[in-house]
């Protein structure tokens, strides 16, 4: 994962590089963006050593007309493929110009081009940290969605005591992981996803398939890295990019999904049937394509493999959820699931709700656990409703032990 780091002009920027250090520790890529005044008190050199990459400290390259190009872009293409921006040290002057929408340098203008979430850890004098300006400016930051590092209290670099001082290298980082939901309390266990949609052969041009994305898998299979799981992703046809460390196997038909789970789960510690496999499939498989007659056409269909009642019935001491995507019914249809599969938990979703149906970037599920619990959850995006069914797989095993 990339973030970006901007380092702003005060005395504690000089912690910046102990910060690069241990951010590296948690496998994270660390561009550096310098403003004009932070390096009246470190050098790039420092950071471009640590971290191998250009240090960015300029809006705008040197004169000539390729470089100008180049850079007066950057902004936006750093923007792009960041994960998270983080500004250690923050101090009061970069907070006002964010509050306000200020673009005057490289690091303000990535703020405002970037998606990526934002934390900020603050660091000024005891006076400045309490004005009624800074704290209003850190009240519309938080308002906005920033995450924001408290500065500890102690003894300050002008000779005053109080709030103010940089937070720890290490609360920065760990403020970090939990917004890029990087944890260590999967590690050593192995979790199998499946995502996407089936598709199932009428003939050599035509097939059976649904509306699946594949997305809410995909969050799935990236939060599951993130906390350290080793990864298995069974994933019908989708034009996700897969996640980086993830041992990726696609399929095309339920049929071919259910030899690969089958094949697979004797490993996992957690299997999440995430995909929207296809219940039905042509009996017989044209050879030819069917030619376009006068009357009606009539498809025979025969039941697919049900995968999850399959697991469900071996399950041993396996971890099994399954999902369910309804349009009417959907606390009893999930309660029937649940008891007809074997499964731990079913998350279900209506999918006729806006926000909640195929191809959003969010999701509204309710989770129904095996004692009775229904646990709905709010509209959120994809990947924190992965991580919160991620936090309930690790209370049931929990409950189990």
């Amino acid at each position: 994962m990339k973030i970006a780091l901007g380092v702003t002009g005060g005395v504690a920027a000089y912690k910046a590089a102990e910060l690069v250090r241990r951010l590296q520790q948690e496998k994270l890529d660390v561009q550096v963006v310098m403003t004009r005044a932070a390096r009246e008190f470190i050098t790039p050199l420092t950071f471009a050593a640590l971290t191998g990459q250009k240090v960015i400290t300029e809006m705008f390259g040197p004169a000539d007309s390729a470089a100008n190009l180049e850079s007066a872009i950057e902004h936006i293409a750093v923007a792009q493929r960041i994960d998270l921006l983080l500004v250690a040290p923050a101090t009061a002057d970069v907070l006002g110009k964010f509050a306000h929408g200020v673009a005057d340098d490289f690091l303000t203008t990535l703020y405002l081009a970037t998606k990526a979430p934002v934390v900020v850890a603050p660091a000024m004098n005891v006076n400045m940290w309490e004005h009624p300006a800074t704290q209003a400016n850190l009240a519309l930051l938080c308002g906005r969605g920033v995450h924001v590092v408290d500065p500890e209290e102690g003894y300050l670099a002008c000779g005053m005591t109080g709030a103010g001082r940089l937070a720890s290298t290490e609360a920065i980082a760990q403020k970090v992981c939990n917004v890029l939901g990087l944890r260590h309390d999967f590690e050593g266990q192995t979790v199998l996803v499946t995502a996407g949609p089936t598709c199932e052969d009428i003939d050599p041009v035509r097939f059976l398939t649904n509306r699946s994305s594949g997305k809410m898998g995909y969050a799935l299979a990236e939060a599951a890295l993130r906390r350290g799981a080793r990864l298995v992703l069974v994933s019908g046809t989708t034009d996700l990019p897969v996640p980086e460390g993830a041992d990726w196997a696609p399929v095309r038909s339920a049929g071919e999904m259910r030899d690969v789970v089958r094949d697979r789960a004797a490993q996992a510690d957690v299997v999440i049937m995430a995909a929207a496999v296809a219940d039905y499939r042509p009996a017989a498989r044209r050879e030819e394509k069917l030619k376009r007659g006068e009357g009606p056409l009539v498809l025979e269909l025969e039941p697919t493999p049900d995968i999850l009642a399959e697991l469900g019935r071996e399950k041993g001491k396996r971890i099994l959820v399954g999902f369910a995507a309804e349009t009417t019914g959907l606390a009893e249809s999930a309660r029937s699931k649940l008891a007809r599969k074997g499964a731990d938990m079913i998350v279900a979703n209506d999918v006729t709700q806006e926000g909640a149906g195929f191809d959003a970037d969010t999701n509204i599920v309710t989770l129904f656990l095996r004692d009775g619990r229904e646990i709905p959850l709010p509209k959120l995006p994809k990947f924190d409703v992965a991580n919160r069914i991620l936090d309930q797989i690790l209370e049931i095993r929990k409950a189990l032990r």
